[in-house]
Parts: structure tokens; C-alpha cells; sequence
């Protein structure tokens, strides 16, 4: 292994050493050329220019996870996308009952409303007192029949039924029919006449009868005056009859 010395003082040494191999190697054999008498020199520049730098390796394998920094928290970030409703949770148990709360009180009452509900009051009180003024009713299905005994003109009976928020009894039904006569104990007026067009009988909200019950022959519109309706004690039957002759009132209510 040869080294270079830049030393000046070592060249001379460096050659003799080189010298004397050369010869013993030229004896063992055949006798060598003489070498030419050549010393090596050797001139030291400046160091040269960087390269430009190589590629990029492969890189290398994950490290392990470091330590967590020393340093600030960074700002929170804005909040995920909403995920799906869960599925409901069992329901809890029933909480206690509170204790009673204070009357309320309704400062902005409209008092014109507390005035008519008043009035409405009384007016449903008066017609239960006037109810029991009539000693006797009977009530059928969803209707029930009263009476006082006493006898008017048919007008006169309209106008006594409608204070009691009745109308004259006008009997639907045989059952009806019966009703009627048992509480009256007599002949009374029914709520039918054909007063707008004669031998065509209504009732008073101006329907066509569902039920008939006339006595044989009847009705006969004697005189041309007969434009009301009786029922009969002695069958049960209807009869025409002038309106402004006196007979029972009996009233009915729905109830």
C-alpha cells in the first residue's frame, strides 16, 4: 500500500524504498531494464466544486409515537356532521306529585262573556223550575212528554211549550202515540197542521210525516177550517180539527 506524503522530506526516502524492490526482483530472474530515473511529483490543488445533490431515497419505516409536545393546545375545531337518532331508551319511572298549585286567577276576563254565561245559567235554571211546574212527564227514548192540564187554542200552546224550550208533542212512533195520551188523560193538540197547503199535514219544522195514525175518515176538513190536529181518548186516533178551539197542552223536549 503506497501513501502519499505531502512532506517534501519523505520523497527521497519514498523513492530509494521503491528503487531497491524493483532490483530485487529484477535478480531473482533476469536482468531488468534499467528504470527510467523518474520522480514522482505531485501538484495539491484547491478542493473542487459540490455536485449537485442525489436523489431522494425510499423512505424508511414509521418510528415509534413520540412524546407529547410541551407546547400550546391548537384551536379547537368546528364540530362533525350530526350522526343518526339513537334508538329510544327505556322509559323512567313516573316522577312524584307535585304539590298543589295556587288558585289562577284571570285578570283579562272578557266581563261582557261572564255576563251571557250568567244569563245562560239562570235561563237553564228557570227552565228546570218551570219543568216541575208540570206534575206530570213521561219520557220516551230521547223525548220526554209533559203537561200542565191545561186547555188553549193551538197558538196559545205553541207559545206555552216554547217557554219551556219545548215544542207541541208530535208523536213519531206508536209508542209515541200512546206516550202522549197516557199523561194528557184526554183530548190534546199534536204539533201538525196543514195550515200552508191544505190536506198536505206537516209538523212544525215544515217535515212530511214518517208516522200516521188518523181516525177512519179523517182528515175531513170540515167546515174548510179544520187545519190542526188532536189526539183521541176514545181510540187513540187523530182527528182534524179548527185550531182556534181549546184542547190539552202537551209539550216535548229532546233530551
Amino acid at each position: 500500500m503506497l501513501f502519499l506524503v505531502r512532506t517534501t522530506s519523505l520523497l527521497p526516502l519514498l523513492s530509494l524504498l521503491l528503487l531497491s524492490v524493483v532490483t530485487a526482483s529484477c535478480s531473482e530472474t533476469e536482468p531488468c531494464e534499467k528504470p527510467p530515473q523518474i520522480c514522482p511529483v505531485i501538484t495539491c490543488g484547491s478542493p473542487g466544486i459540490n455536485g449537485f445533490p442525489g436523489k431522494d431515497g425510499h423512505d424508511g419505516a414509521k418510528g415509534e409515537k413520540g412524546e407529547p409536545g410541551q407546547g400550546l393546545k391548537g384551536v379547537q375545531g368546528p364540530p362533525g356532521k350530526v350522526g343518526p337518532p339513537g334508538n329510544p331508551g327505556v322509559p323512567g319511572l313516573p316522577g312524584g306529585v307535585g304539590q298543589k298549585g295556587d288558585p289562577g286567577q284571570c285578570p283579562d276576563c272578557d266581563n261582557d262573556l261572564a255576563a251571557s254565561e250568567r244569563e245562560a245559567l239562570r235561563s237553564q235554571l228557570n227552565h228546570i223550575k218551570n219543568l216541575l211546574i208540570f206534575s206530570v212527564g213521561k219520557q220516551v227514548g230521547r223525548k220526554v212528554f209533559f203537561t200542565n192540564g191545561e186547555k188553549k187554542n193551538f197558538e196559545e200552546v205553541k207559545a206555552l211549550c216554547a217557554q219551556f224550550q219545548g215544542s207541541v208533542a208530535t208523536p213519531k212512533n206508536a209508542q209515541e202515540n200512546e206516550a202522549i195520551l197516557d199523561i194528557a188523560k184526554g183530548e190534546a193538540y199534536l204539533g201538525i197542521t196543514d195550515v200552508e197547503t191544505e190536506g198536505h199535514f206537516v209538523d212544525l219544522t215544515r217535515k212530511r210525516l214518517t208516522y200516521k195514525n188518523w181516525d177512519d175518515g179523517e182528515p175531513n176538513d170540515t167546515g174548510s177550517n179544520e187545519d190542526c190536529v188532536v189526539i183521541l181518548t176514545k181510540n187513540r186516533k187523530w182527528n182534524d180539527v179548527p185550531c182556534s178551539d181549546s184542547f190539552l197542552t202537551v209539550c216535548e223536549i229532546h233530551v
